[in-house]
């Protein structure tokens, strides 16, 4: 059984831990991606290229302010995530 593009795209976005991370820092609100190395402790490079990622899934917004990049969590793509996840949910509370 094959799962639309989509689909695919958001679970591969999350199966990076450092997507996860980015996807947590952003749930506390927007951030620049300045703050973001800071916080994750990775390079910029690193970050730009995973944000890129999560903006192809559909998981982030950007907007551009002045010199800066803001990044906001888009959380709507995770409903495939959690729909699948409900499939497995009497097996997980065994």
């Amino acid at each position: 059984m094959s799962r639309p593009q989509s689909d695919a795209t958001v679970f591969q976005a999350i199966a990076c831990p450092t997507r996860r991370a980015l996807l947590d820092a952003l749930s506390g609100g927007e951030r620049h991606v300045s703050a973001l190395v800071e916080q994750l402790e990775v390079t910029q490079s690193a970050v730009s290229q995973q944000l890129g990622v999560l903006k192809s899934a559909g998981l982030v917004e950007e907007r551009q302010e002045g010199r800066f990049r803001y990044y906001r969590l888009r959380a709507q793509p995770l409903l495939e995530v959690h729909a699948w996840m409900e499939r497995y949910r009497a097996h997980i509370e065994r």
